[in-house]
């Protein structure tokens, strides 16, 4: 438990048994730790801190992640085969988009990230059912830093072996490449599946091993799906993105995901409660869709046919990142600094200075309300911001605010001084450019009637 945050938290450290080779790299650590506090996906563990220390015998960096409370996948998949039973389909497509997502968003960066450490230990789920995959700058640590060593070499070693079924044929042979992954993720989604590939003993899993385990699977769609992710050759395996949009995967129509996203990525701007009472209004009678056959009768779609505790829950799915939008946004690379994907001898001639780290407000705001009142003459303003955030804690904010301030400028200014998250910023700005637009429109209203 982190005292200052008061929230479980798990401490990691990298062991260097050379401190020279520490001093040397010093500014390089920084740099890849400082970039890796900023990759941010629903379904990747979030990188909290970090700080080096030195002592006589050795040197070590000490970093903090998010804690996952119902362990990993390897150990949920073990207790759901102790208790005789199978895996659920539809908890199957969501893990796997989830996986995708996140593996997708990491190939999309700008250079792209390879995980390269992906199995059902780096995979890791909440009670809520939300997957989120680990370990990201273990493959990356490795490359830049062979030399140190990483949570002790024998249990490294004993994992290695363990997990080798994981890891591609042309794994450790040239540069990394996303296809890595896809075949990693492929005997995860096998192994989901199945809940356990056998092995014989402490030796590694066979390819007969895993050839059986596909060959089981009823359904031919998971088959096909599984048996592309682990062909032979790397060019042939298809890439995150495409497999999101595999028909095997297909659960929720696009059309409602993406209305879904579309509600709770704008619900500051909703009241309350708004959809509770909105589905309260409804005519359980009324049809809200018709669908129009020439040769048959048609089908109608009523609000009756809509659970409002069933939408409740669907929408909490999606907030909580259980249901992600699966690129539909943006094929736009993501801009994520160089140091991350970059080679050893490559990273030894990156020199960009390494700010100090700052306090910054890593909670989301979900809802919003102003209040502005201008002074009789008309020369400032009175801003009163009341912020939600996602933690369903509240902040309430004031100042004066001159004629000249922008909602540009106002926005910048709270994620400055950390009332809110810089990723918030663009949608605050919006929200007071609107607030401010209709408080003018309505002092000129007035003015006008005077």
């Amino acid at each position: 438990m982190d005292t200052e945050e008061g929230v479980e938290v798990v401490w990691n450290e990298v062991l260097f048994s050379d401190k020279k080779v520490f001093k040397a790299q010093e500014e390089k650590i920084k740099e890849m730790f400082e970039n890796l506090m900023q990759v941010e996906h629903p379904n990747i563990v979030k990188f909290h801190k970090y700080w080096l220390d030195m002592k006589e015998s050795q040197a070590r960096v000490i970093f903090i992640t998010e804690y996952m409370s119902s362990g990993s996948l390897k150990q949920f998949l073990k207790k759901t085969k102790k208790n005789h039973k199978t895996m659920n389909v539809k908890a199957w497509k969501r893990w796997c988009t989830q996986i995708l997502s996140a593996l997708s968003y990491l190939h999309s960066c700008d250079p792209p990230i390879i995980h390269g450490n992906l199995t059902c230990d780096t995979i890791f789920i909440q009670h809520n059912g939300l997957i989120k995959i680990g370990s990201v700058w273990h493959r990356l640590f490795v490359n830049v830093f062979p030399d140190a060593s990483v949570h002790g070499k024998g249990r490294q070693h004993r994992d290695e072996q363990r997990n080798l079924h994981f890891f591609p044929p042309e794994y450790g042979a040239g540069e990394d490449d996303y296809a890595i992954d896809i075949f990693s993720f492929g005997i995860c989604a096998l192994e989901m599946a199945v809940l356990e590939i056998q092995a014989n003993g402490d030796t590694a899993v066979s390819k007969e091993a895993i050839v059986n385990a596909g060959q089981s699977l009823e359904d031919p769609l998971m088959r096909e799906f599984t048996q592309s992710c682990l062909r032979h050759e790397a060019k042939l395996r298809p890439t995150a993105h495409d497999l999101l949009f595999h028909r095997v995967l297909f659960e929720v129509h696009s059309l409602k995901l993406l209305a879904a996203h579309c509600l709770i990525n704008n619900q500051y701007l909703l009241p309350e409660n708004c959809v509770e009472e909105k589905t309260k209004s409804f005519d359980p009678s009324a049809v809200m869709a018709e669908i129009k056959h020439e040769d048959r009768q048609g089908v109608q779609l009523k609000y009756s046919h809509v659970s409002p505790l069933e939408l409740d829950k669907f929408l909490e799915d999606v907030k909580n990142g259980i249901y992600p939008l699966m690129n539909f946004a943006s094929s736009r690379p993501h801009p994520v600094p160089r140091a991350l994907s970059l080679s050893h001898e490559q990273v030894e001639t990156v020199k960009t200075p390494t700010p100090e780290p700052q306090e910054t407000e890593t909670r989301k705001v979900v809802q919003m309300h102003c209040n502005l009142e201008s002074n009789e003459e008309g020369t400032k303003t009175h801003l009163s911001l009341f912020l939600k955030m996602d933690d369903k804690l509240h902040r309430q904010l004031s100042c004066d605010i001159l004629p000249t301030d922008t909602s540009k400028d106002l926005a910048s200014e709270l994620v400055h001084y950390a009332f809110i998250n810089e990723e918030d910023s663009e949608k605050v700005a919006g929200f007071l450019e609107d607030a401010l637009s209709r408080h003018r429109v309505r002092a000129l209203a007035s003015g006008s009637t005077q």
